[in-house]
């Protein structure tokens, strides 16, 4: 099935910010954020297990107990499980390290086997409340992995968590699977292999305003042949295009101010916000069907469901190819 039959709307939510990622959130604030993503008639959930060792999954079960559980689509991940114990030891997350260390306290396992697989959808099902999940994501396959242990890992994905996916899918339990990373190889070698074959993916960070030259390079192509779409994740940078100041999970470097500058610039010459420019450019490639921006006040849904809505000229797309700051090869919204 593909995820154009699955996803409803060109806007989801994504949780990652409710795990407490950067800095600890008030529940009160998070009530308040999902209930407004609710109310602007977001119907599209994705979170995963990692997102502060649960936290993540447990509050956005907190909203969803109170909606009929047909009235809305949700996505989670595998490939991480958390185990009811507590962290005795710096856990290695490489880049992402430090990102949710207001989370729980619970350690977690980096396994991509098939218990882990089935461990893990349990887990899920049970911090968020709710009876069966509608999307399924391998999480960061390959996330800090090198030479022979990348290979390694990617085979324990295939064997495992691939084939309970695409098992769970055929048995009608789940609707779809794929990989949810921020990184293009695997879903390449994915979509290379003849059996399992995913519904599609959640590309992070990958497909923004500021990085999208590698994933035209190859990915994109392989899916638009292959008929396989693909859900933005992290459309606004980590933040920095949406007037933060993180980018890839860190403070944004010189160079990266820099372009935002350029297109904040531009945007501002044709009196449009800079979240309108990048969305719209993240939804303008054929593959993709979502994306899910995080949030965590409900200013920032507001601001989101503005930016998908408002009119953007074509002047002003013309000058953002004519001044070299998208891929020439990449899709506008001038070119549907």
């Amino acid at each position: 099935m593909s995820l154009t039959d699955i996803v409803p709307g060109r806007l989801g939510f994504g949780t990652a910010p409710l795990g407490n990622m950067f800095r600890a959130i008030p529940d009160a604030d998070v009530e308040a954020t999902l209930e407004a993503a609710w109310e602007e008639g977001i119907r599209f959930f994705d979170t995963a297990p990692f997102y502060g060792a649960g936290l993540a999954e447990e509050r956005l079960g907190t909203l969803l107990s109170t909606k009929p559980r047909d009235s809305f689509v949700l996505s989670t991940k595998v490939g991480r499980v958390i185990l009811d114990e507590p962290e005795s030891s710096e856990p290695d997350f490489g880049e992402k390290g430090g990102l949710f260390e207001h989370g729980n306290p619970n350690k977690i396992l980096h396994e991509w086997t098939a218990d882990a697989t089935e461990r893990s959808i349990e887990g899920s099902l049970k911090r968020l409340g709710v009876d069966r999940l509608d999307i399924v994501w391998v999480h960061d396959i390959a996330q800090d992995f090198h030479g022979d242990l990348w290979v390694q890992k990617f085979e324990e994905a295939r064997t495992g968590a691939f084939r309970v996916l695409t098992r769970l899918r055929d048995e009608g339990v789940i609707r779809g699977w794929g990989l949810g990373v921020n990184r293009t190889e695997p879903i390449e070698m994915t979509l290379e292999l003849d059996e399992p074959r995913p519904d599609g993916f959640l590309l992070a960070g990958r497909y923004t305003l500021l990085d999208h030259e590698h994933a035209l390079q190859r990915l994109l192509p392989m899916a638009q042949e292959q008929n396989v779409s693909m859900v933005v994740g992290g459309p606004y940078s980590s933040g920095v295009l949406a007037g933060g100041t993180n980018f890839e999970y860190q403070q944004a470097p010189p160079e990266i101010v820099e372009r935002v500058g350029k297109i904040k610039a531009l945007t501002d010459e044709h009196g449009i916000s800079i979240k309108a420019a990048a969305l719209q450019f993240s939804l303008a490639h054929p593959v993709s069907v979502a994306a899910i921006p995080g949030a965590t006040r409900p200013s920032r849904i507001t601001e989101d469901t503005a930016a998908l809505d408002q009119s953007v000229p074509a002047a002003f797309w013309h000058e953002l190819r004519a001044r070299g700051l998208v891929n020439p090869a990449a899709p506008l919204p001038i070119d549907a």
